[in-house]
């Protein structure tokens, strides 16, 4: 009883309560999650890595690792010192190249009583202090819990991490959700209530998805299974009643497919956040679309107007689709 009454104060003490969280969309090149709920140590919405590094040192086995990206390197050994000493924006090149948080889960013979894992995950708060290994929490229940899409050829262990104290005190058998392993994209939505502690944990604190949502640390992606190696792609995370498309390859992007680009006279050029053309003879309408597919700003350019601002628009991916007399131009531009 006295140790659920310190954890209670634990969690109390350093709660803080709901914002607004933003889905994360990969295709918006957003390095980090828009919570509603980072404090000022900044620390928060930061992707990182974990896996099972410790039992590694215990066991002289191999355990699991991650190759983010795929393609792109192998983790740095300045991650191995477990997910809050992990360099800052390590993940950062990763969403740039993959629209998306993807790579390789290289699981080999784990822990003599357990599966190799590796994961991803993100800080829903922060640390307590920006040199604190210890997580804040916060109160995401107005969330109503999660909506994620994904491809892996795993299972995927959707998580709710509750802090170090609590998470270490329950053996790590965090309330989850399993993300059935999809070869194509899947869209899952979650409710709180969904949230399960694993069905052979006998510990003494216990743990509902409603309960942990009161006092959230982190969100974590786990991928625990037989030695193997097994690719993995997160494209949207969000609340429950959040915009996570039914696919990773998006509307704007099926689109841009299916638009017949020819050879154009038309040339753009964005400077900052000012798009401009040349090589336009007539009028034309000017559609920039998110990634969403949604039309956020229409334009009439020609002669006198070959200038478009874009100041207004939030950092991300948009699609730039001319269409005039004899023109139907189409362009990819990032905005930072």
């Amino acid at each position: 009883m006295m140790k659920k009454i310190m954890l209670a104060a634990l969690c109390a003490a350093s709660a803080i309560y709901a914002g607004t969280f933003e889905t994360w969309i990969g295709a918006d090149y957003a390095t980090r999650v828009e919570t509603g709920l980072g404090n000022e140590t900044n620390t928060y919405g930061i992707w990182y890595d974990f896996n099972d590094y410790y039992e590694i040192e215990t066991y002289g086995i191999i355990g699991g690792e991650l190759r983010p990206g795929s393609w792109l390197y192998t983790m740095s050994e300045a991650c191995y010192d477990h997910e809050y000493n992990c360099v800052e924006y390590f993940f950062d090149p990763v969403v740039e190249y993959c629209a998306a948080i993807c790579g390789t889960a290289r699981l080999r013979e784990g822990a003599p009583t357990a599966q190799p894992f590796v994961g991803v995950a993100f800080n829903v708060v922060g640390k307590v202090s920006k040199d604190s290994p210890i997580l804040a929490t916060g109160d995401a229940s107005a969330w109503g819990g999660l909506c994620v899409t994904y491809s892996s050829d795993a299972d995927i262990y959707l998580e709710l991490g509750l802090g170090n104290t609590i998470d270490s005190t329950m053996n790590h058998a965090l309330p989850a959700v399993k993300l059935p392993a999809s070869k194509t994209d899947n869209r899952i939505i979650a409710s709180w209530s969904d949230f399960k502690q694993p069905s052979g944990y006998d510990g003494s604190v216990k743990f509902d998805g409603e309960t942990a949502a009161k006092q959230l640390a982190s969100i974590k992606f786990k991928i625990q299974a037989d030695s193997g190696d097994y690719d993995f792609n997160i494209c949207a995370v969000g609340p429950k009643d959040g915009t996570c498309p039914e696919k990773c390859i998006l509307p704007w992007l099926e689109q841009e497919n299916k638009i017949a680009r020819g050879v154009s006279a038309i040339k753009t050029n964005l400077n900052g956040r000012t798009l401009g053309f040349t090589g336009i003879k007539s009028t034309a309408t000017v559609e920039v679309l998110n990634s969403l597919g949604q039309v956020v700003m229409k334009r009439a350019i020609g002669n006198s107007a070959q200038t478009l601002n874009l100041a207004a628009l939030k950092a991300g991916v948009y699609l730039i689709h001319v269409v005039g007399k004899s023109t139907n131009l189409v362009r990819k531009i990032l905005l930072k």
